[in-house]
């Protein structure tokens, strides 16, 4: 009997040093995307890792056992920020909103063959919001978006190479007069700049492809002068398939000088998993990013659609320069679309 418990608790201890070494591996990221790839499961890795630790503090690897539980919870708490919530995020710095008018903003991977499109439409028909970045546009949804057309004129749709993962903008507030809506060359980020009351903010959507060994390393740097021609202010989300702690979400901010909004909680799983997984053990990879005069007040996830993405609702003001006169009549007053692409 005693040689099975330590033959257990040899086993127990192999499998400790392997979470480890996918732990560190994942604050390897900058190093190689690799590297980067681990670090998505940071939470999972160190939740076990604690779960398997705890019994081998009363064996012979205690000491062990005790390092390993303080990795785990080191670890563990580098992600504090991103842990569901039973109530909206309050982005943590922003000052409470006063007179300033307080905008919505929609974040939702339809998912390419999402069989029940008029759950989107209708989520979008209930909570009205301002703006919607939408990812995996695929020509199904070109067709299903136009049903909202006359609630959200002002939009851009972007192709992607494969027809599916596509990105969109819809706006119920108009563009900003002489601007144009813009589709990055691959369909991988649609940016706009939308006049809110006077205020002209750049609107980006952005869909990223999975990490190493997928193409998103090598992809973020296809989109350096995309993401660091965005004006200062600016607001970004979309499908990053990546974690906010992650290289890859820290290399997308650092390029677009952009702040990375704490998380909403997770917001993805494998679509066979039932939905309280996902809200509870996913990965939050649906991304919301700003910068300069837009201040983030709060991020709900919202009912499932249908996808294998919970929809985020962000709540933001924007600052007004009190030095700039406004110019109420200054706006686009019909629907640009860049050459070339979908709307």
């Amino acid at each position: 009997m005693a040689r099975v418990r330590n033959m257990m608790a040899s086993m127990a201890f192999l499998a400790m040093l392997g979470l480890s070494a996918a732990l560190i591996a994942g604050f390897l990221g900058t190093l190689h995307p690799a590297f980067d790839s681990f670090a998505h499961f940071r939470i999972h890795f160190a939740v076990l890792m604690a779960l398997i630790a705890l019994p081998l503090v009363a064996t012979s690897f205690r000491l062990q056992a005790g390092v390993g539980l303080l990795l785990a919870i080191a670890a563990f708490a580098s992600t504090l920020s991103t842990l569901p919530r039973l109530w909206p995020v309050q982005a943590a710095g922003d000052a409470e909103p006063g007179n300033e008018t307080v905008y919505r903003l929609l974040q939702m991977n339809l998912r390419f063959n999402n069989p029940t499109p008029k759950k989107v439409l209708s989520l979008i028909g209930r909570t009205n919001p301002d703006v919607i970045t939408l990812d995996e546009v695929s020509a199904m949804w070109a067709t299903e978006l136009g049903y909202i057309s006359s609630a959200y004129p002002y939009r851009i749709l972007c192709a992607y190479p494969n027809g599916v993962f596509g990105v969109a903008l819809l706006s119920r507030r108009p563009f900003a007069v002489g601007t144009e809506p813009y589709c990055e060359p691959r369909g991988a980020m649609a940016t706009a700049t939308i006049d809110f009351g006077g205020i002209g903010v750049d609107v980006a959507a952005i869909h990223l492809s999975w990490p190493w060994p997928k193409e998103q390393y090598w992809q973020i740097g296809e989109l350096t002068k995309t993401l660091t021609s965005l004006g200062e202010t600016a607001i970004m989300a979309g499908d990053c398939n990546a974690v906010p702690w992650s290289a890859a979400v820290r290399r997308v901010a650092s390029l677009g000088g952009l702040t990375v909004m704490p998380s909403a909680g997770p917001s993805w799983i494998h679509r066979t998993l039932p939905d309280f997984l996902r809200r509870y053990a996913g990965l939050p990879i649906d991304q919301v990013f700003s910068k300069g005069g837009v201040t983030i007040l709060s991020s709900t996830r919202l009912e499932d659609t249908g996808s294998d993405h919970l929809p985020v609702m962000v709540e933001f003001s924007l600052k007004r320069d009190e030095n700039k006169p406004v110019d109420e009549d200054a706006t686009a007053t019909v629907s640009l679309i860049r050459p070339g692409t979908r709307g």
